[in-house]
């Protein structure tokens, strides 16, 4: 299914009067509003080829119909998502899930809908079907060399796939790690996983990235080979420049202070990526947003800053949505989590850095905290919406998702019982 500028006009002619007035509003009291909206009218997000299709839990799945059971499927629906919000113009592959049989036509069907191949991501964490050597102790880490090979010849085959497909940079995650004392030695495993990484890094061509991401715990409940950014930290710097931490938020302990490892990593210029999601408990994989708004505003403080004063010469982050639910349709789900981001930076531009930096200087903390909580108590949709517009966007995408039916197209075209690979 796709979507028509004409549609989208027509559903927004009747919401206009309203928007047009909010953001009148907010321009008298932020003069830099205009340069608010451009920032977020150009901020672009990857979506994840796995989280197009329901979810699910070792308890049970519950599908919507309609699911994309094909990658070409999968760009199609990203390009519903990036009509209605103009905000998510890159697609995130992962690799064995969703291997591109025809690179050249996929790039076609990607690129007619103004879409991109973001960060390629690898699978060490499953077996696949006729795989020789079992990833059930390990992978990178693992104390058989022939299974090491394996996993590493694996990652060089998603990066020659991102290659055909116009990527620029490798996501590896690993579920590496142990669930019973004595089951590894922490030293060899790490040596190992380096080793690894370096055959794989060697692998990368020119103007390519690694990202190597952490997790403190799951699958493996005793210890993680990479648990936490600064093993992650480590790692990239002995792999080289090309080498980057990528912050996943669900890959924390409760209460992590995320906002103050973005902070660090950006002063050494080693923030590689992001992966957004929310979480109530762990790696929940919740909509963004939905729990800790207040702490994501602080994260986006924390990025703001470091974007603007970059000695460090850090890239530019690249950002991806990382959740999967059983509950929501998946599309709408997609649309309120770029909502959520673009809200919490939205509102991270509008802190007066200067105030701040003054009452910091000064130790006037309750100053600090009331520049902070100004700009988060501050409703931002309108240029959210502004930005859209622009873009010739939705000013309510998901009124426009819903009133278009999309879904039942979907089921339409696809039936009751299509289910998306991966997960």
């Amino acid at each position: 299914m796709q979507i028509s500028k004409e549609q989208i006009a027509v559903l927004n002619k009747d919401l206009l009067v309203d928007h047009k007035k909010s953001l009148a509003d907010l321009a008298d009291k932020y003069q830099d509003l205009e340069q608010v909206i451009e920032t977020i009218s150009n901020y672009n997000i990857a979506i994840p080829s796995w989280a197009l299709g329901a979810g699910g839990t070792r308890f049970g799945r519950f599908g919507f119909g309609g699911e994309p059971n094909s990658l070409e499927q999968k760009i199609e629906d990203i390009g519903v998502i990036n009509m209605l919000t103009k905000s998510a113009n890159a697609v995130s592959l992962h690799i064995p899930w969703d291997i591109p049989k025809d690179a050249n036509a996929i790039k076609y069907k990607a690129k007619s809908l103004g879409i991109h191949f973001d960060a390629m991501n690898s699978n060490t964490f499953q077996d696949q079907d006729n795989q020789e050597y079992s990833y059930k102790y390990g992978s990178l880490c693992h104390t058989d060399k022939k299974v090491r090979d394996q996993a590493v010849a694996h990652n060089k085959e998603v990066i020659d796939y991102g290659v055909a497909l116009g990527s620029k940079s490798l996501t590896v995650w690993l579920a590496d790690g142990s669930n019973f004392p004595g089951q590894i030695n922490f030293r060899r495993a790490f040596e190992n996983t380096l080793a690894s990484l370096k055959e794989i890094y060697a692998h990368l061509p020119s103007g390519w990235k690694l990202f190597i991401e952490y997790k403190p715990y799951e699958p493996n409940f005793y210890s993680m080979v990479i648990q936490d950014w600064g093993t992650s930290h480590m790692l990239a710097k002995d792999l080289g420049e090309k080498a980057y931490t990528l912050v996943d938020l669900g890959h924390h302990l409760p209460n992590t202070n995320i906002e103050h490892i973005v902070a660090t990593l950006m002063t050494r210029g080693m923030l590689g990526g992001f992966h957004f999601n929310d979480s109530k408990y762990g790696d929940d994989d919740l909509s963004v947003g939905v729990m800790k708004p207040y702490q994501l505003f602080l994260i986006f403080n924390e990025l703001v800053y470091g974007m603007e004063n970059n000695s460090s010469k850090n890239p530019i982050p690249a950002w991806m949505i990382d959740a999967s639910h059983n509950l929501k349709d998946p599309l709408e789900d997609l649309i309120q989590s770029i909502e959520a981001i673009e809200n919490a930076y939205a509102k991270a531009l509008l802190i007066d850095q200067k105030a701040l930096e003054k009452a910091q200087l000064n130790n006037d903390v309750v100053t600090a905290q009331r520049i902070l909580q100004e700009a988060f108590n501050t409703d931002v949709k309108s240029i959210l919406v502004e930005a859209r517009l622009r873009n010739g966007g939705a000013i309510d995408p998901i009124f426009a998702y819903r009133k278009l039916e999309v879904r039942n197209e979907l089921i339409k075209e696809r039936g009751i019982k299509s289910t998306a690979s991966g997960l």
